[in-house]
Parts: C-alpha cells; sequence; structure tokens
C-alpha cells in the first residue's frame, strides 16, 4: 500500500510559528508520509525517528558509497564548491570509517572536562551583559541576550580573537542558510564567501598555533593525535567551522524559544526565579533545559540519506533518496512522552531527539546544555519580573524550518 502523499508547509510562517497543531494530526493520521514538493518521505513518530537514527542504512552522506551519476544526481553546482568542500570534511555529513576517526580525534581535544570547566567564565561573561540589561528596562533577548554568549563562547573556546569576533555571527547564518529547502541564488552566494572568509582567519589562526601553541581548543586541534594520524588543514577549518554553526544555533534559539514559553506560562517563571536564589540550583536548571529544548525544537527538521535499497512503511527508497526526520513531531509523541504538550520542567527522564541519536549524537551537546541552564539561571536572578513587552503579539521567525529561531523577543524588566 503506498504511502499517503502531504505536502508540508515549510515556507508559510504560520506554520513555522505554530507547527504542533499540524504535526500532531500527522503523528496519528499519517506517521509516515511522501511529500511530493520535495520528494522524500517523512517520519513523525518518536519511535520511528529514533530507530531510523540508529540504522545504519541510513546515513548523513551517501557520496561515500555511489558516485554522483550512478544515483542520477547532476553534476555539483560550481556556485557552492567551497560550501560542498566544508560539508565534505567535517563530522556532520561524514559516515565511518571518516565519521569515526574525525570523531575520534576531535574528541581528544574537545574534551566534557574542557567543556564544564567553561562554566565560571560562561557566568561571568552573563553577569557583565545582564549588568546593563536589567538598568536598561527594556532589549530584545535574541539580539541581546541569546546571541552573544554562544559566540563569545565558542570563540574563546578556540582562541578567535576579540576583534574578529564580530564577524562569525554573520558567517555563521549565511552558512546555515543552505540548510534550508529553496534558497535562493543570493543566499548561496552569501554561504560560499561566508566559507571563504571563515575558512581564511582559521587557516590563519591554525598556522600561527603550530608556530606557537596557546591554551585554546585550535592548539588542541593542531596537536590532536591517535595513532600517528592527525586531522588536516582542511579538516581541522571545517570542524572549526562546523563547532561554531551548530554550538550556538541550538543555544541561541533554544533560549529565545525556551523563555518564550516560560514567559506565557508565568508559574513556570515564578518557580525558576524562587529557585534560581538557592545555592544549589543549577541541577534543576539542567532539568529545565532538557524540557525547553523539547518542548520547542530549535532544530525541528533533520535528514538522512538512504544507503541502499529498502522499504520503509512499505514504500521503496531508493541509495540517494532522502528521508526527513520530524525531530520537533517526535518530541511531542504522547506515545513516548506523558502528556506531551504541557510545559513540565521537572520532566526526568526526558528523551527528547534534539540532539540526535547514534552515530551522529551531537558532539556540542555538553556545551549547549551548559550554555543553556547557566543562560536561565543568571536570567532569572537578574531578571526576576521579566515579562513580554506585548504579549498580544505573534512572534516573528526567522523563516527557516530546519533551523527555527526567533527573529526578536521583545522583553521588559520591571
Amino acid at each position: 500500500m503506498p504511502l499517503p502523499e502531504f505536502t508540508l508547509p515549510l515556507g508559510d510562517p504560520a506554520f513555522v510559528r505554530d507547527p504542533y497543531s499540524l504535526l500532531a494530526r500527522l503523528r496519528e493520521e499519517t506517521p509516515a508520509f511522501f511529500d511530493p514538493a520535495l520528494g522524500r518521505v517523512f517520519l513523525t513518530r518518536h519511535a520511528d525517528i529514533a530507530a531510523l537514527l540508529r540504522d545504519r542504512r541510513f546515513g548523513r552522506s551517501v557520496l561515500h558509497r555511489f558516485a554522483r551519476d550512478e544515483l542520477g544526481w547532476p553534476p555539483p553546482d560550481p556556485r557552492q564548491a567551497h560550501f560542498d568542500a566544508f560539508n565534505g570534511n567535517h563530522l556532520l555529513d561524514s559516515e565511518p570509517p571518516k565519521h569515526t576517526r574525525l570523531r575520534s580525534l576531535v574528541g581528544l581535544a574537545f574534551t566534557p572536562r574542557r567543556v564544564e570547566a567553561l562554566a565560571g567564565r560562561i557566568e561571568a561573561i552573563l553577569a557583565a551583559q545582564l549588568a546593563g540589561l536589567g538598568a536598561a528596562g527594556a532589549f530584545d533577548l535574541v539580539a541581546d541576550y541569546a546571541e552573544p554568549l554562544p559566540v563569545t563562547v565558542i570563540a574563546e573556546l578556540l582562541g578567535v580573537p576579540p576583534e574578529e569576533r564580530g564577524r562569525l555571527r554573520p558567517w555563521s547564518a549565511a552558512i546555515v542558510r543552505l540548510y534550508e529547502p529553496g534558497y535562493t541564488a543570493q543566499e548561496q552566494s552569501e554561504a560560499e564567501r561566508a566559507v571563504l572568509d571563515f575558512s581564511a582567519l582559521l587557516r590563519d589562526l591554525a598556522r600561527a598555533r603550530r608556530r606557537q601553541p596557546e591554551d585554546d581548543l585550535i592548539t588542541a586541534l593542531v596537536g590532536a593525535e591517535q595513532g600517528g594520524d592527525r586531522l588536516s588543514e582542511a579538516e581541522l577549518i571545517d570542524t572549526c567551522i562546523l563547532l561554531l554553526n551548530a554550538g550556538h544555533e541550538a543555544s541561541v534559539n533554544g533560549l529565545a524559544a525556551g523563555v518564550l514559553a516560560l514567559l506565557r506560562e508565568r508559574d513556570h517563571w515564578r518557580a525558576l526565579v524562587q529557585a534560581a536564589g538557592t545555592p544549589d540550583s543549577l541541577p534543576l536548571f539542567r532539568t529545565a533545559a532538557e524540557e525547553l529544548l523539547r518542548f520547542d525544537t530549535p532544530l525541528p527538521l533533520f535528514e538522512r540519506y538512504v544507503l541502499e535499497g529498502l522499504e520503509l512503511h512499505g514504500h521503496p527508497l531508493r541509495p540517494g533518496e532522502k528521508v526527513g526526520l520530524l525531530y520537533a513531531s517526535g518530541n511531542r509523541d504522547a506515545r513516548r512522552f506523558a502528556d506531551p504538550d504541557r510545559l513540565d520542567l521537572t520532566r526526568d527522564p526526558n528523551p527528547h531527539l534534539t540532539f540526535g541519536l547514534g552515530t551522529h549524537y551531537c558532539l556540542g551537546a555538553p556545551l549547549a546544555r551548559l550554555e543553556l541552564a547557566l543562560s536561565l539561571r543568571a536570567l532569572a536572578r537578574a531578571c526576576p519580573d521579566l515579562r513580554l513587552q506585548d504579549p498580544g503579539r505573534d512572534p516573528e521567525y526567522i523563516g527557516g524550518f530546519v533551523i527555527r529561531g526567533l527573529r526578536r523577543l521583545d522583553v521588559v524588566t520591571g
């Protein structure tokens, strides 16, 4: 029996603003469907998504097994040659054995201990930001609070000089736009330029660290060695770009969406404010952060390539085809979460899909979790009376669904 067909309205601002009612209907009525506009199967239920993420018949890349002409693909687009080369050199879009090698080498430098050691510095950055915002009375939580921290943290972690850091966020924003379906020629050109400029900066930094090591992640990546193997210069550069892109998109969008949810349900905000004053509150904020990442997923849609011919829910798939995984839907699945449309800041366990599963589980998840928990606690301490400036106004999103984030969130502190 063929799969039902349904076209996801990914370009509809109303859907991007609130996808959950439609996703709930699809989850119950058509848990797997074929989207003729995008030419791929989509999965909506937690169990199906989790199973596919662990299934080695699917991967983030397919070109390690097949040539483009074998798949019936056109030649590479020369207008995004550097963007495509970047994707070919980092963890996210590689498969074993290359992925295993890269993850092992990067893991030698990007360790949990290095991440946890950042807690004090993160708190200092947050305190400096909030010192000015609290006195302002009103601010845009996205631009003034959510965005600066992750960029500053990953820039300091890598060792990017302060005078160069203002360019990192625009570069990242340009690059990630090419992960959305239907990008424009201008967006393609901007992403290509961003990859080139970002690579030039990191190449200079990597060469400088080889001459004179410092206490930063670029130096650690330069020195990462396993059995005589090291990262090539291109692999090192593209890994650093990936760490910035992936390392702050979830943090920025997760924090902004999380605060919006909390301010809409003020009992939750008041509970966090009360807890923030206690000395041992961080575990509670870590649990709250997990729930916010589940409740309004900042990266709602990921994809996998089919690596071998198979059937999925009775639908035949060929190598090179894509399957869409609706994380935002799986994270609201009542088969996996009790009362999934209710925000429960004490939910534990919380097996959300936001950071993926299996081989490609997000390497930067510990840093994103730490940033989100500390950002929430610092905000609750500094701005206990925080509220939405215009509670009746619909929030505006940046327009994408693969990476879904608020354009701005106007709040007042008094």
